[in-house]
């Protein structure tokens, strides 16, 4: 009798051993999956904001346009978020993130779809009045009142792109249905793992994860860089036959293909999903025939607990949804939390759309260069700080309290260390008809409606052409015509302007009244306030990122074990429904 009870307990040991075992091998295969997932998506995400300036160029829109279009991504999140986090955790969760992954690689191939149905990019200087004329476009005309006409005209036609310039359209729908794909990722994985993660583990997997989007963010703005180093229609043109480089301010990059990349990634991040179980304790179904299924089905009426169809009719009812949604709403904690997070992201939004932009505009670097600077010297710090806060909650084993008082710490410290922007930057550049009058003699108060100079009211000029040039006398002017200049240099320096009568005026030591095309560069000082900025922003972002997992933390040890994918899904609705406003 002895011996078979001895028998019947390691029997039960082993099979234990056998489903811990079991159990643990498929949340490591899917902690592995979700972390590949989250590379994905910051990736496909990164890519669009590499690729902001780039897009605003090609389609010719305004920047509240290119807001609106990179918030089509919250756009389509707001849509599903909620019940894809409150009923997906009642359904097959893995498959669920899954079926995400693959709509986020479609709506990423659906971005990049209009580069292959618009005509090749044309920037202004290709044009000529007529065939002979070796000035371009935006060269001074005085008292050529009838060339006024024909050079709007054959700008508009140049510039306008006619109905190819609502081909940004394809471009918003795919980033919302990259949105729409992304939505079950987060709320569900991070749910997954805190639910089936040994106690004390689930805050190092939450790290990891974080961790690994930034390992996304970092390819995603190096392959961002170097994509906007090429020109757009690369193997479609003779590359020779290009007048600009990368640092004029009408230059565009191959800003689809990375949207090619980030979508075929992103659909074969999902292959693994769609083969785990529900649950990592679930065990393997056998392959059973018609009688053992039956006998199966009677077991369960027996014990009136038919699993599937009771957990999910009953977990999936609207009445349910309703309480739940009473009890997250009556929550102080939580409520303190969701009022937490949109203070923290209201501004984290701008900056991440624009901090590439600003770079550009600020420091005077070009967009290949900021991609550089954000993607390998930046972001690898928020990496490193995301995984050592998961990692110092886990060897401290803080309570509930002491991650509260953890991030608070971190987010005092990151208030501190914004305050140190101020005094590193840049003056406001020279731009005549901005920030300077047309003549360079005077400021302006006002950048809007800036009347004409002596210099340049005969040249009929179209005040709204954007083709900037440098003079010799150190002032960005708006364009060629604005500047004055009469002369283009031939086909051996076409980039050069001769004959400034607007910087004639303002250079009174200086005989070469010339310009050439770009912005004029920053001076040494503002360079050096450069690194600085990129030395502040490193600090920055380790303190704010090593508050990061410990501020999920707080949200899923706050509410009810069974509402953490709906409290996730929720938070994130709120935070972006109120900040797309203030962006987009």
């Amino acid at each position: 009798m002895d011996q078979h009870k001895y028998v019947n307990v390691t029997t039960e040991t082993d099979s234990s051993e056998k489903s811990e075992s079991r159990c643990c091998n498929r949340l490591k295969i899917f902690f592995a999956a979700l972390s590949f997932s989250y590379v994905c998506k910051a990736f496909g995400g990164s890519i669009m904001k590499t690729s902001i300036t780039q897009i605003e160029r090609r389609f010719e829109i305004p920047s509240s346009v290119v807001g609106f279009i990179d918030g089509g991504f919250e756009i389509g999140s707001l849509f599903v978020i909620v019940f894809v986090s409150y009923f997906g955790s009642k359904l097959h969760r893995p498959k669920l993130i899954g079926l995400g992954c693959v709509v986020m690689g479609a709506g990423s191939i659906l971005t990049a779809l209009p580069h292959f149905f618009m005509g090749r990019y044309r920037y202004s200087t290709e044009t000529h009045v007529n065939n002979t004329s070796e000035n371009s476009l935006s060269t001074c005309f005085i008292n050529q009142t009838t060339s006024v006409s024909e050079t709007s005209e054959t700008v508009s036609k140049g510039c306008e792109k006619e109905s190819e310039s609502y081909m940004w359209i394809y471009v918003l729908m795919g980033n919302i249905l990259r949105g729409i794909g992304e939505t079950p990722i987060t709320p569900l994985g991070i749910s997954y793992i805190d639910d089936f993660a040994e106690e004390g583990q689930s805050s190092l997997y939450i790290g990891f994860v974080n961790s690994s989007g930034i390992v996304g963010l970092v390819i995603g703005t190096i392959m961002g860089s170097l994509f906007a180093k090429m020109y757009v229609d690369i193997g479609y043109v003779d590359l020779s036959s290009i007048k600009i480089t990368p640092q004029d301010a009408r230059w565009v990059g191959v800003w689809w293909l990375g949207f090619l990349m980030s979508g075929l990634l992103s659909i074969i991040s999902s292959i693994p999903f769609f083969f785990l179980p529900r649950s990592p304790d679930e065990p393997q179904k056998p392959r059973s025939n018609i009688s053992t299924s039956l006998r199966g089905l009677k077991t369960d009426k027996q014990n009136n607990q038919p699993a599937n169809l009771t957990d999910q009719g009953q977990g999936i009812s609207m009445t349910d949804f309703l309480s739940s949604m009473k009890y997250l709403l009556t929550n102080r904690l939580y409520i303190l939390y969701v009022i937490l997070t949109l203070i923290m992201t209201s501004h984290l939004v701008g900056t991440i759309t624009y901090v590439f932009k600003n770079l550009e505009q600020q420091y005077g670097v070009t967009a290949s260069e900021a991609n550089f600077y954000m993607g390998v010297i930046v972001l690898p710090t928020v990496a490193i700080g995301i995984f050592l806060g998961g990692y110092l909650v886990k060897k401290l084993k803080l309570s509930i309290v002491g991650i509260g008082k953890f991030a608070i710490f971190t987010s005092s410290m990151s208030l501190f260390i914004h305050g140190v922007y101020f005094p590193i930057l840049c003056e406001s550049k020279s731009v005549a008809g901005l920030t300077l009058t047309y003549d360079g003699l005077n400021p302006v108060t006002s950048h809007a409606n800036v009347p004409l100079s002596l210099c340049n009211s005969d040249c009929n000029c179209d005040e709204h052409q954007w083709e900037p040039v440098c003079g010799s006398n150190g002032i960005t002017y708006l364009s060629p015509c604005l500047a004055g200049c009469k002369v283009r240099g031939g086909d051996e320096n076409p980039n050069v302007y001769y004959n400034c009568s607007c910087i004639k005026v303002s250079s009174f030591l200086n005989t070469n009244f010339s310009a050439h095309l770009g912005e004029c560069p920053r001076d040494d000082g503002c360079k050096k306030k450069l690194y600085f900025h990129i030395s502040v922003q490193v600090l920055l972002n380790i303190f704010v990122s090593l508050g990061a997992t410990p501020f999920v933390l707080l949200l899923v040890r706050t509410i009810r074990p069974d509402l953490k994918s709906l409290a996730v899904g929720f938070n994130s609705l709120t935070s972006r429904t109120l900040d797309i406003p203030l962006w987009a």
